[in-house]
């Protein structure tokens, strides 16, 4: 079910894939440089409904414009201001996720709109090649139970590169030699779709968790 939300960013659109029986929500944004046919984002909402999550893919409304450039992040955070009523009219927790500059929304966000936790996909923790230039602060200020989960050649910050938080901060799940779109390459050891496995494997768990 297709969903359009007038937001003061403009019109943005939820796409649902609903759990029969639903405990939870997890909202789920794009990156700067793609939509929600991000392979990451497809095998959360295929695989999370059957246990009980409802996955909300969510469209900024840059994209739902058909700009190719994403706005700045205060824009960007107003869109996914505007999109929350809708989310949480379900009337389940609701975690707030998204991938790359979508994940840096879930943690700005997070406190204010009352999120039940974060799931930052491929959270950029610096440019490539500018790890003087870290966006730690934003993760780690999220103020809620937060997972990152990281490809182990993201230039965008390998998880070797992740702070040391105190516990119950966030906790992280790498996937072996994924990129930032977590793609593999063929000589791996791992197949592509192990490594979604991994993902949907780790985030299941991690819900379950939640309670």
């Amino acid at each position: 079910m297709t969903e359009v939300v007038e937001t003061e960013a403009g019109p943005a659109r939820i796409t649902w894939h609903r759990a029969k029986q639903p405990r939870l929500v997890l909202a789920v944004s794009h990156g700067a440089g793609g939509g929600i046919e991000a392979r990451d984002l497809k095998a959360l909402a295929a695989a999370l409904p059957a246990h009980g999550v409802s996955v909300a893919l969510v469209e900024q409304p840059w994209r739902v414009a058909g700009r190719k450039l994403a706005p700045a992040p205060k824009t960007l955070d107003t869109g996914w201001r505007g999109l929350w009523p809708a989310l949480a009219a379900p009337g389940l927790p609701v975690i707030s996720g998204g991938r790359s500059a979508g994940a840096r929304v879930a943690c700005r966000t997070a406190g204010e709109l009352g999120a039940h936790a974060v799931l930052a996909l491929s959270f950029p923790l610096h440019p490539p090649g500018k790890p003087e230039k870290s966006r730690a602060d934003e993760l780690l200020g999220a103020g809620v139970p937060t997972l990152v989960v990281q490809g182990g050649n993201d230039p965008f910050g390998r998880p070797q590169e992740f702070p040391e938080a105190p516990e119950g901060t966030y906790g992280l799940i790498e996937v072996p030699y994924g990129d930032h779109g977590f793609a593999v390459p063929k000589r791996a050891e791992i197949s592509q779709e192990e490594a979604l496995e991994l993902i949907t494997d780790g985030v299941l768990k991690w819900t379950g968790s939640l309670g």
